[in-house]
């Protein structure tokens, strides 16, 4: 027990005196994730968007691909990665492999099926009377969309969150196409893998509380977000 205390002690001490090595690892996860997010995030919107509202041959058979796709293991994404970006392969003369830009690619893989089914969920399950009002007072289109999207910010928050959490703590991927290199690729969940293995539960603990920290604050600002709809809406 006072071992693990002493760990998680340590852990803390980590984090507050800013300790370079782990703040590091830190800055390369959401550098990484956030740039997958941000390059994922409109055309997985818009490609939910589109499912939702067209009808259009093969409709089903993409939003069956889309939620399958949802539940394909990391380390089989960073294959496919990895296949591609060696030095033989079709995307060999980028020079790649092993970089961040790797870890991204991976990373867009991972979140675009999670960002296009679930916000085509929202969308399949909106209120489209925003998008309705909007086109009748000769709203165009793309001002139609972001009513909508407005009116489903909720749900559409939730789309995101899942997206992000599946990135930001996926390990396969990024440790096949990253090579988990200190300062350049090593993010917070190859990290604790690497750490734990060699026994330095320290840095891992560490790590892992920046992670539920991140899970923490993500679900109360969804919930006060939800607070505030629903208090609009009995207002």
């Amino acid at each position: 027990m006072s071992s693990t205390l002493d760990t998680l002690q340590q852990a803390v001490g980590l984090l507050l005196s800013f300790d370079h090595k782990v703040w590091s690892i830190i800055l390369v996860s959401f550098t990484v994730s956030v740039k997958a997010l941000g390059l994922s995030l409109i055309p997985a919107i818009m490609a939910g968007f589109v499912l939702a509202q067209g009808r259009f041959p093969g409709r089903h058979t993409f939003i069956a691909l889309f939620q399958t796709l949802q539940a394909i293991p990391t380390v089989v994404v960073g294959l496919m990665v990895y296949l591609l970006l060696f030095r033989q392969g079709p995307m060999g003369d980028l020079r790649w492999l092993f970089t961040q830009n790797a870890m991204v690619m991976g990373q867009i893989m991972l979140a675009t099926p999670v960002l296009v089914s679930t916000s085509y969920a929202a969308f399949a399950s909106g209120d489209w009377r925003a998008w309705e009002t909007a086109r009748t007072l000769g709203a165009s289109k793309l001002r139609a969309f972001l009513t909508l999207c407005h009116e489903l910010r909720v749900p559409l928050m939730v789309a995101i969150i899942a997206a992000f959490s599946r990135i930001i703590t996926e390990v396969g991927s990024s440790m096949l196409v990253g090579g988990n290199i200190q300062n350049l690729t090593r993010n917070m969940p190859t990290a604790i893998a690497l750490e734990t293995s060699k026994g330095e539960f320290a840095q891992a603990a560490a790590l892992g509380m920046v992670l539920v920290f991140l899970a923490l604050l993500l679900n109360f600002s969804l919930s006060a977000l939800r607070g505030k709809q629903e208090h609009r809406h009995r207002g």
